[in-house]
C-alpha cells in the first residue's frame, strides 16, 4: 500500500523495528544480550522519539478530526505502554523468552499501525491537514 507521503517517514521506521522485532523473536541463550542491548541501543537512539512523534505530533492530529477513542487509537497506546514497559524489563535481563515476547509486540505493533492506525489517519484528515502534518513531523525531527 502507498503510505501518503506525511506518513512515509513514520513508516520508514517501521522497516526498522521489523528487522530488530525478527532479531529479538530469533534471539537464543548465546546472543539474547547481544540482540537486547542491539534493541536498547535503537530505542534509545530513534524509536523513544518514533513514539513521541507519533503520541504528541500524529495523534493529536487525528483527533482533530476524528474520534480519539477509536480503538486502532487506543490499541497504539496501549502498545506503547507496554512496549516501553518492555525496555525496562529488558534493561533488567536478557532472557530469550521475554526477547521473543518482545519482538512479537513490536511487529504486532507495526501492522497494527501500517494496517489500521495510519490508513485511518489518511482517510480522515482532509489534504490540507495531512500536508500540515507533514510539515509539523519534519520539524520535529521524523
Amino acid at each position: 500500500m502507498k503510505r501518503h507521503p506525511s506518513l512515509a517517514p513514520l513508516s520508514r521506521d517501521h522497516h526498522h523495528v521489523l528487522v530488530m522485532a525478527q532479531r529479538l523473536r530469533r534471539a537464543d541463550e548465546d546472543d539474547a544480550a547481544g540482540a537486547a542491548e542491539a534493541f536498547l541501543e535503537q530505542w534509545i537512539e530513534e524509536e523513544r522519539h518514533h513514539f513521541r512523534l507519533e503520541e504528541e505530533v500524529l495523534l493529536p492530529a487525528y483527533a482533530a478530526y476524528g474520534d480519539p477513542d477509536h480503538p486502532a487509537v487506543i490499541r497504539t497506546l496501549l502498545d506503547h505502554l507496554r512496549i516501553r514497559r518492555d525496555v525496562e524489563r529488558l534493561t533488567a535481563g536478557h532472557d530469550p523468552e521475554l526477547l521473543h515476547e518482545v519482538g512479537g509486540r513490536l511487529a504486532d505493533h507495526v501492522r497494527l499501525e501500517e494496517n489500521e492506525l495510519f490508513p485511518l489517519v489518511e482517510s480522515t484528515l482532509p489534504e490540507p491537514a495531512l500536508a500540515m502534518l507533514g510539515e509539523r513531523l519534519r520539524d520535529h525531527g521524523a
